[in-house]
């Protein structure tokens, strides 16, 4: 009896709703790792080019410089592409003036918007995949006790059938049935790991982009009045840990 119990016997002897459970649980476990390591990578490599740049951005030493690099150069992180956009305000500012509507209600609240719509943007991308994580986390162990239950259901039908309900008989099909669970708490395992610490990773990340934000708007217009050194309008040689003023608390308010 003994070696005829186990995951093989498990597989046979399940039904159309069984297996169906089972190629569900199969389905969140791979779509779940698939995104777990595609998005570790790819939060590995962003963050490098980020480094990289913003070691290179508070190296420049003009506005003019900068908007000359920024041509050239591949917005391949969020922090390029917030930086070439504020760029790109500035500039065609100067070219159009105040003319089109999108420059409605002066340069300072074009360029906010634009930095808050780059900010917007990014927090759509970093949370592409989390929700099937999450629905991996949160589902499978449910998942799999509904396949439990099934399982124990028909166990028991079958032991009534052959009138032996002895414990010898009865263990064997139970225990099979648990397995159920034990797959669905090992696909939801990981996955709530996985989430928690993506959902830390993209706080951190959206908080160093508000501060850099901050800084471009600082950058931006105060270098537009009193000269184009990105040095002198932040005050610093490095990136800092910006405090907003008043005035440029406006940037992120869409956010919060």
């Amino acid at each position: 009896m003994e070696e005829n119990l186990g995951f093989s016997h498990f597989l046979a002897q399940l039904d159309h709703i069984g297996m169906s459970v089972l190629i569900l649980l199969l389905s969140l476990s791979v779509a779940s790792w698939y995104l777990i390591i595609t998005k570790s990578i790819s939060n590995f490599i962003v963050s490098r080019r980020a480094n990289a740049f913003l070691n290179h951005f508070w190296e420049v030493d003009s506005l003019q410089e900068l908007k000359i690099e920024m041509k050239g150069s591949s917005t391949d992180n969020a922090f390029a592409h917030l930086a070439k956009l504020a760029v790109d305000v500035r500039a065609d500012s100067q070219k159009h003036g105040m003319e089109k509507l999108a420059a409605a209600g002066g340069a300072s609240e074009l360029l906010t918007r634009t930095l808050r719509n780059g900010i917007d943007q990014e927090a759509t991308r970093i949370e592409n995949g989390l929700t099937i994580i999450a629905s991996a986390g949160s589902a499978a162990p449910y998942i799999g006790l509904f396949g439990t239950v099934w399982g124990i259901y028909h166990a028991l039908i079958q032991i009534g059938l052959t009138g032996q309900g002895t414990l010898d008989k009865v263990a064997g099909p139970v225990g099979e049935a648990l397995i159920m669970t034990a797959l669905g708490l090992a696909v939801a395992i990981p996955a709530v790991l996985a989430y928690n610490a993506f959902i830390r990773r993209n706080r951190i990340w959206m908080a160093r982009l508000d501060a850099f934000a901050h800084d471009l708007f600082t950058i931006v217009t105060v270098g537009s009045k009193g000269g184009d050194s990105i040095k002198g309008a932040t005050g610093q040689n490095h990136n800092p840990q910006f405090t907003p003023s008043a005035t440029t608390t406006s940037v992120l308010e869409g956010r919060q």
